[in-house]
């Protein structure tokens, strides 16, 4: 089977996520620049074999699109462009990072690790793709 890549967009920092082959567990893969995510995408996508990318969507508490989902749109449009076999799907990503925030906290990191903005994004990365897999029934 093949993999699902989750992200977690920002414009400073993207946090990646991906499943294991048969798409059970969600794991924190890396956190990049925005600049540096399309390149490092080729170069996986030469060794591992991804049947869909799941980007999380910013929502307002009403549900409505918030500031930076403009970026998240573009974002799309560019992972549509560069990998056109590969289906984009979205998910709601209120809370991640709140939740991230909080995984962190009882992790046992100690406190400069804690801090560290990476870290987080890759474990929203990977709270949006768990949520995705409960969703789709996994």
């Amino acid at each position: 089977m093949s993999r699902i890549l989750a992200f977690d967009y920002g414009t400073k920092r993207i946090g990646i996520a991906v499943t294991d082959p048969l798409q059970i567990i969600a794991t924190g893969l890396d956190t990049l620049h925005p600049k540096d995510v399309m390149e490092f995408l080729k170069k996986y996508l030469l060794t591992e074999l991804v049947e869909l990318f799941v980007v999380g969507e910013p929502k307002q508490m009403d549900g409505s699109p918030s500031q930076s989902a403009q970026h998240v749109k573009g974002f799309i449009t560019l992972l549509k462009k560069q990998f056109p076999t590969i289906p984009v799907e979205v998910i709601d990503e209120r809370f991640t990072s709140k939740m991230a925030a909080a995984t962190v906290a009882q992790s046992g990191f100690k406190k400069s690790d804690r801090r560290d903005k990476g870290r987080l994004d890759t474990i929203s990365a990977t709270i949006i793709l768990q949520s995705y897999l409960e969703k789709k029934g996994l």
